[in-house]
């Protein structure tokens, strides 16, 4: 079986700074010795976790597209994170996935994290995204998302990677580090998280935690407070092993979502027979 490799960076992030951001994630894009298949940017990494929508928002296809498109073309890899996008008038923390070739999809933030009011500036997402890339299948969704399981429900098996990229504070840490292990270990996937550091323009503090963690749970690669760049292969022979000797996958609940126009009100459930 095919493994992959992934480089996360973990960063302090310029407080909506787009050139200062792009021209720093830049420099350390060009310091990653290996050569992966998968590049990975925390969430808004060209502003911060902002409400100023307005401010830091650009139309699809514009400076960070085209920064994205430029990176994945240059190191052949895959490059994803989250940015503000204006579209039809409406404002989203859409999950840019961009390959080497251009043909980009994008994820817009399911779940917003309304004790920031971000549901007051930002429109949700009504979609799940799996892409593929050597045979993984892989799900970027973006941190608040975290907190809910069934959003991410891996049944059936439908992915091999979860990823989340977040600007997630320092005072709900110990819950990143749980529901990070919990998502890996109820899905039977490798679970990845990439936060920032620093502070940011409200004065809140990012402890980082960025982590790869395997489908037992375990910590592949985990740190705390320092900006890092890692990259890590992850095994798929492992994973398809560890799945067929404990398929806990096959005595999972059936269930489907609700229709997205509860996206605002939230996730109902329909039972399936």
């Amino acid at each position: 079986m095919t493994d992959l490799k992934v480089s996360l960076i973990q960063a302090d992030l310029h407080w909506q700074d787009k050139g200062a951001n792009l021209a720093s994630f830049e420099e350390k894009i060009w310091k990653i010795e290996d050569k992966p298949d998968l590049i990975i940017l925390p969430e808004m990494f060209n502003s911060g976790f902002t409400m100023n929508a307005e401010q830091v928002a650009e139309p699809m296809n514009l400076t960070t597209f085209k920064w994205m498109h430029q990176i994945a073309s240059q190191t052949q890899a895959v490059v994803m994170g989250s940015y503000v996008v204006q579209e039809g008038g409406h404002y989203f923390n859409r999950l840019l996935w961009m390959p080497p070739d251009g043909n980009y999809d994008y994820y817009d933030k399911r779940h917003l994290f309304r004790m920031a009011g971000e549901h007051e500036h930002y429109i949700p997402g009504n979609r799940k995204m799996i892409k593929d890339i050597k045979g993984w299948k892989i799900m970027p969704l973006i941190c608040y998302d975290l907190r809910f399981p069934v959003w991410s429900r891996n049944h059936p098996l439908q992915y091999d990677l979860c990823i989340y990229v977040a600007n997630w504070p320092d005072p709900r840490h110990n819950a990143w580090d749980t529901l990070i292990k919990a998502r890996a270990i109820e899905n039977l996937c490798y679970t990845i998280g990439v936060n920032r550091v620093g502070k940011d323009g409200n004065d809140i503090n990012y402890l980082g935690g960025s982590q790869i963690v395997d489908f037992k749970g375990n910590a592949l690669f985990h740190q705390l407070e320092t900006e890092v760049i890692h990259t890590q292969v992850l095994e798929k022979a492992s994973l398809d092993r560890y799945r067929k000797k404990f398929p806990i996958h096959l005595d999972a609940d059936d269930f489907e979502i609700a229709d997205a126009v509860h996206a605002r009100t939230g996730l109902g459930l329909k039972k399936t027979h």
